[in-house]
């Protein structure tokens, strides 16, 4: 018995030996169809995980607090536009909320930055030395300004990466340098570590940081002195960030003498809300990806069943002379299950190192993120599929083999 099995295995691989072209052929299908979607999904999981890097950089358990709009002469003007925020509430927030380990704000603009004949147009923010801490920048060179120097005014300068490429030589030591903002000179005390881009797209690296009151007092001016244009806050726990917003909500209501049905004056978001949505947004990318590159393997997996249909058809003769001479259904029905088992595998396994190459190459080349790793969630998946869609094409075969085998034996 056992040897009849094996024969029936040998007989196998060697009718796809005999026909290598057909066999080629067949498992091309699967080869595209395997490494389209280990390359679709490396992608779009690669995606996913640059928005989560992105949504990193702004900080650990950050919530931020910004103006909300305002109307005038019943025109309503857009969010951010109306002084509602100040030093006083950043402060109130810290001593009423005791779960909030840090607070911070901010006033920003966008000012011409010089250093000797070179310029370059950039925001500027006037920050609380707190800011810089909830956002977690580190220093490439240099360190940050004090409390003391925020106090005193003190006219000095943290630089990210982007001004320093754009208002230094290369190999120029920013920190000590003297620049002038506004024609207001500061000394650079720090230059910031690399960030990339925010979660919105835009350049992080771009920016200089100097005292809030330094901003307030000698550089942007303001009709409100004390008011922000953002505060930052953050929290020790990820859990506490729901809790934190919602104390938040009523600490600033209350001080904001808002009633009732008022609506607030200002918007609270979490960083977990931020990468809940940017992480939707990658992950229906990353579905429809998989679902256009499934549809290549369903090709394939069609095709294998189509051209084992057709086989069993051209080899009627063959399966009548192997039951005449004692090979039982079972026999038969191994044999094309190994035949279409060995072009599944083969043919799986090409279209993972395939899919693999072709992630690489996209990041390669192209320059896009890409998360490949062996083995991966993905490529188990993709192999399941593979095997999952021949082992439905396999059925059909059978049962036509089945089927001829017994007209066969009838005719005899």
């Amino acid at each position: 018995m056992s040897a009849f099995v094996w024969l029936t295995v040998i007989t196998a691989l060697r009718v796809l030996g005999r026909n290598r072209l057909r066999a080629g052929l067949t498992m091309l299908g699967i080869i595209i169809g395997v490494g389209a979607v280990i390359a679709m999904v490396s992608i779009g999981e690669g995606a996913k995980q640059a928005v989560q890097k992105q949504i990193a950089t702004m900080g650990t358990n950050v919530i931020m607090i910004w103006p909300s709009y305002m109307t005038i002469g019943g025109v309503r003007g857009a969010q951010g536009g109306a002084v509602t925020l100040t030093v006083a509430d950043a402060l109130e927030l810290k001593k009423r909320i005791p779960i909030l380990s840090e607070t911070g704000w901010l006033i920003r603009s966008t000012m011409q930055i010089v250093n000797g004949n070179r310029n370059w147009n950039g925001p500027v923010h006037g920050v609380s030395p707190s800011y810089v801490t909830i956002r977690d920048w580190s220093f490439s060179s240099g360190g940050s300004f004090t409390q003391t120097d925020m106090e005193s005014a003190a006219r000095v300068a943290l630089l990210g990466q982007t001004v320093v490429e754009n208002i230094f030589e290369p190999g120029e030591e920013p920190v000590g340098a003297i620049i002038r903002i506004k024609n207001v000179p500061f000394r650079v005390i720090g230059v910031l570590s690399p960030k990339g881009q925010s979660v919105q797209g835009s350049d992080q690296d771009d920016v200089v940081f100097i005292p809030f009151t330094t901003a307030e007092r000698k550089v942007f001016g303001t009709l409100f002195l004390g008011s922000v244009g953002g505060v930052f806050v953050s929290t020790e726990r990820t859990e506490d960030l729901a809790d934190a917003a919602e104390q938040i909500r009523q600490v600033m209501r209350a001080r904001h003498r808002l009633q009732g049905e008022q609506p607030d004056d200002f918007t609270i978001r979490t960083q977990v809300e931020i990468g809940k949505v940017q992480e939707g947004t990658s992950e229906t990318l990353t579905v429809m990806l998989m679902i256009i590159a499934s549809v290549s393997l369903l090709v394939g997996g069609i095709g294998i069943m189509n051209i084992l249909l057709v086989s069993v058809t051209e080899r009627t003769r063959e399966i009548g002379i192997r039951m005449a001479v004692g090979a039982k259904r079972f026999h038969i029905l191994i044999q094309f299950l190994i035949e279409a088992l060995t072009l599944s595998v083969v043919g799986g396994c090409i279209g993972i190192l395939f899919g693999v190459l072709a992630a690489r190459l996209t990041t390669g080349i192209a320059g896009w993120p890409t998360n490949v790793k062996v083995p991966c969630n993905e490529h188990r998946i993709a192999a399941s599929a593979t095997i999952g869609f021949n082992f439905f094409s396999q059925l059909k075969q059978l049962l036509a083999s089945a089927f001829l085998i017994a007209t066969v034996a009838l005719g005899k």
